[in-house]
């Protein structure tokens, strides 16, 4: 058959995925409840078969723990010899995956799969060795428990007390192409451990007392089978899809139940569940929403929506499709899901509406050969009180259809009267059958706009005005011919299936445009949530976007430093929130994590519905919706898209709270980076001169026969470590002041020339020792500047390179003119910045050499910086070609005010300029 054929993207996909296989090793697991069942054994009994097919196996590393059993097993099997590493003054063994991917074998034994591996490994696990080795092509065999699986971590913690950190991620585990379990009974794994084949008696007698407990030990057992179970189940069905496998195959008992809206949905929830405990089973509810269950009022779609929340409750996976037929689309949810039994409630009609349709339960039947069909029962008549709730929906849904549809009755006869009206003129000069088609065209048009009902009135309608108004005699419902009564038939039969397909269509339309606006809504919503950087960005398109898709009014309550919920503080733009909001019922939702008010089982009084906002660390807040129309929150595709949209804001939110987290930390890492730098150099730089003060004034005190010589020695000696003092003080004050931003600059016309001049004369004892060489540009223009900021710009950079470079050595000061700006250069012949530091050698406490004997704290150029930055100028640091550093910076030009004549003769101004140089 046709529909048996296999999908041709799936047998793509398929033939992919086994390629990829080919090419890499093939992953066995050893899988255990806990340590001492024998995985280690087993996999080196699985070694020894493999040799002695000819197989190349080797040992990369097997933990022995002592048992001589293991070890013996090791004999005849080659071994990697193991890595070592220095961690912390002592020498640790490791698995050697280089030796490991050089030799290559055929097949490698690595034990222990969940090991964390010593600092300074390749990989941090042992199962990202494993990974490598395979995506090498080598096969692997290895050994884990089920403590060690990343999603049963929690489990096996409550259940033994014990939390191992050692952990792989499930899907190693899923992935595996082969799972071997190994068990073994409590009783006699708590033997094996009082022989001492596990531990060491003093080591086994402790774990009796605590994790192997025989509980703790049952309890494992059953995670590490029912753990292999799923795994086995999710195997088969991958071979059932892949090779196209219709049937049904009961290997793990699901049951499905099909809810419709009938009053007796309850008692079939009930029935479900407790069938599926009875047989330890899963179980899924399911609701198929036909077009004719889409026009249901809205107390019938209501109880739908109860009776899901029920099953919810109960423990069911719910799920809510849409179909023109029930029975088909539940089989092929069935067969999708595997599942081995279908719960349907009898179906109670009258008994003329029985003989012309077939019960659900019936047609599932005949579909389902190989499932099982159970059927539960109604209520006895007269055990339910006759209200609201137990009133026959049908009767509802036909007066709610009656007066939605009355209107598009009335179009169907007014477009059937005028449809006659046009073609009466035309009736000499068409064919009968372009009438027909007039006809035909105006039954679609009322199928539709209105639906299936108007459009049947209309095809009815139309057959007769046909009948009366074209075939002969006209006027008149009597026939001439036999054949127009064939042609009638066939009229009105193809009416009424244009009408269904038509309208089939347009329920179709409807629900794709709702699926798609919903998904545009959530798709614009997470956009913007992407892009937001505060929590109140992230408040505000929450709100907005929520008001516009549920149309209610909405408010985001976030706990405060105590996990208290507070009611939120509207803006000075935003009216007051007029919504009802009770910080106990959101309080509640914030602590249990489950909704509550409006629409639920607890605190239904309320006029609001509340929602966690739950993220994958902890919850961040409660979603409140008061809205106008409750229908449009608890439609289950509305409810699934309303959780969505709080799971969106609780990641949003969760995201920029680690940000400022994040950016908290980095604050006070540098907070604290820059307060050891300023300890260090007030306890190194600031010290040093201060005890040789102390220690040469002593030495002027003690000693009284000094001569003049001595004594101008010791004066210039303090005078310098003064001056160093002097000098730390007033950069740790300069770069305070630059930093608080409240340097006014004292803007003046000045010449580079004087600038660096009186900077050098500064400088004179510290570049004694140093050849200058000043090269500046003919003619440069004048600047608007500090000068005295720009002198010590000068003074830093020079007396940098001083320090830097060796005595001898020669320092370049240049100055040009390029595009409105003028570049000042100062370079040396020295060794030139070490390449990590050139990036950052202008921040505070930033040294050319961590650990020197040369003075500074590294505030100079962090200065240098500061005043240039002030001026609106750039400066950077770089290696020049030959050897040594460059620093240049810039400053920018502006136009120099004209000249204004001089009162004094040009003599004495050259005499006053020469007398200052």
């Amino acid at each position: 058959m046709i529909e048996d054929r296999p999908n041709p993207d799936q047998l793509l996909e398929r033939v992919q995925r086994e390629e990829q296989k080919a090419r890499r090793g093939k992953l066995k697991l050893f899988f255990g409840a806990c340590a001492g069942v024998g995985k280690t054994f087993a996999m080196l009994s699985a070694a020894h078969m493999l040799k002695q097919q000819a197989m190349d196996v080797v040992v990369g590393l097997v933990e022995t723990h002592g048992r001589s059993d293991t070890a013996e097993m090791l004999e005849g099997l080659e071994i990697l010899p193991p890595k070592k590493i220095e961690y912390r003054g002592k020498q640790l063994t490791e698995f050697d995956l280089d030796a490991a991917l050089a030799r290559r074998p055929a097949v490698l034994i690595v034990d222990e799969l969940a090991h964390t591996n010593v600092a300074g490994s390749r990989h941090a696990k042992r199962w990202q060795d494993v990974q490598e080795l395979l995506d090498a092509g080598i096969d692997v065999l290895t050994t884990v428990n089920v403590q060690h699986l990343e999603s049963l971590n929690d489990i096996v913690g409550q259940i033994t007390g014990i939390r191992v950190w050692e952990t792989i991620p499930d899907t190693v585990f899923d992935h595996a192409d082969e799972v071997t379990v190994v068990d073994l009974p409590a009783d006699e794994l708590l033997q094996r451990l009082k022989e001492g084949k596990v531990y060491i008696p003093d080591q086994a007698e402790q774990a009796i007392q605590n994790f192997f407990r025989k509980g703790n030990l049952i309890a494992l057992r059953e995670l590490a089978l029912r753990r292999t179970a799923d795994r086995v189940d999710a195997q088969m069905r991958e071979y059932r899809e892949d090779k196209s496998i219709r049937g049904m195959w009961q290997a793990k008992e699901r049951l499905l139940v099909c809810v419709g809206p009938g009053p007796d949905a309850e008692k079939l929830i009930r029935s479900a569940a407790r069938l599926a405990g009875n047989l330890h089973a899963d179980w899924i509810a399911a609701y198929v929403e036909t077009p004719r269950l889409q026009r249901l009022p809205k107390e019938t779609r209501d109880r739908i929506l109860k009776i899901l929340r029920l099953a919810q409750e109960l423990g069911a996976e719910t799920t809510t499709m849409t179909g023109e037929d029930a029975a088909s689309t539940l089989f092929s949810y069935a067969r999708s899901r595997n599942v081995s039994k279908l719960v349907v409630g009898k179906t109670s009609r009258p008994g003329w509406r029985r003989r012309f349709s077939i019960p659900l339960a019936e047609e599932l039947s005949l579909m389902a050969s190989d499932i099982d069909v159970y059927v539960v029962g109604h209520e006895p008549a007269g055990r339910a009180t006759p209200t609201e709730e137990t009133v026959d929906f049908r009767s509802s849904a036909l007066s709610e259809k009656r007066q939605s549809r009355r209107w598009g009755y009335l179009v169907a006869v007014a477009i059937c009267a005028l449809g006659t009206a046009v073609a009466t003129p035309l009736a000499n000069y068409l064919e009968l059958t372009n009438i027909i088609m007039l006809y035909l065209l105006s039954v679609m048009l009322i199928a539709f706009q209105f639906g299936r009902g108007p459009a049947i009135l209309s095809s009815v309608l139309s057959v007769a005005a046909f009948d009366f108004f074209f075939v002969p005699p006209r006027f008149s419902f009597a026939v001439s011919d036999t054949q127009y009564l064939l042609t009638f038939a066939v009229m009105l039969a193809v009416a009424l299936v244009i009408s269904q397909l038509t309208a089939n269509m347009r329920y179709q339309a409807r629900v794709a445009t709702l699926r798609e606006r919903r998904a545009k809504a959530l798709y614009e919503m997470a956009r913007e949530l992407g892009a937001a950087l505060q929590p109140e960005q992230i408040l505000e398109i929450a709100n907005r976007h929520l008001q516009g898709v549920f149309l209610a009014e909405t408010a985001i309550l976030l706990p405060d430093l105590s996990e208290k919920i507070a009611l939120p503080q509207p803006r000075e733009s935003e009216p007051p929130h007029g919504m009802a909001l009770d910080t106990a019922i959101a309080q509640w939702v914030f602590d249990h994590q489950q909704p509550a008010g409006l629409g639920t089982n607890t605190l239904s009084g309320s006029s609001t519905y509340y929602i966690p906002l739950k993220a994958p660390i902890r919850p961040r807040g409660v979603l409140a919706l008061a809205p106008s129309n409750p229908r449009l929150i608890f439609v289950p595709e509305q409810h699934r898209l309303l959780e969505t949209f709080a799971s969106q804001i609780a990641l949003a939110l969760e995201r920029v709270h680690f940000v400022d987290v994040a950016q908290g930390a980095l604050l006070k890492i540098e907070s604290e980076r820059l307060r050891n730098s300023l300890l260090t150099a007030i306890s190194h730089d600031l010290r040093t001169p201060l005890t040789a003060l102390v220690g040469l004034a002593s030495t002027l005190e003690a000693d009284t026969h000094l001569s003049e010589h001595s004594r101008h020695e010791l004066a210039e000696a303090m005078h310098e470590q003064a001056v160093r003092m002097s000098d730390l003080v007033n950069n740790l004050l300069d770069m305070a002041r630059l930093q608080s931003g409240d340097v006014q600059l004292n803007r003046q016309w000045h010449v580079l020339e004087e600038i660096v001049g009186s900077a050098l004369r500064s400088l004179r004892h510290a570049i004694a020792n140093h050849d200058i060489k000043v090269s500046l540009e003919t003619s440069l223009p004048l600047i608007y500047v500090d000068s005295v900021l720009i002198e010590r710009v000068l003074c830093n950079l020079i007396e940098n390179a001083t320090k830097y470079t060796p005595p001898g050595s020669q320092i370049r000061i240049g100055a040009e003119t390029l595009d409105r700006e003028l570049w000042v250069t100062v370079t040396d012949n020295g060794p030139g910045l070490p390449p990590d530091i050139i990036e950052t050698v202008f921040d505070k406490f930033t040294r050319g050499q961590k650990e020197s004997a040369t003075p500074g704290v590294g505030l100079g150029l962090a200065i240098c910086k500061a005043i240039v930055q002030a001026h609106r100028g750039r400066i950077w640091a770089e290696n020049t070609d030959e050897s040594g550093a460059r620093f240049t910076f810039t400053l920018p030009l502006l136009d120099a005010p004209p000249v204004q004549e001089p009162d004094e003769t040009v003599e004495e101004t050259a005499d006053r300029t020469t007398h200052g140089q």
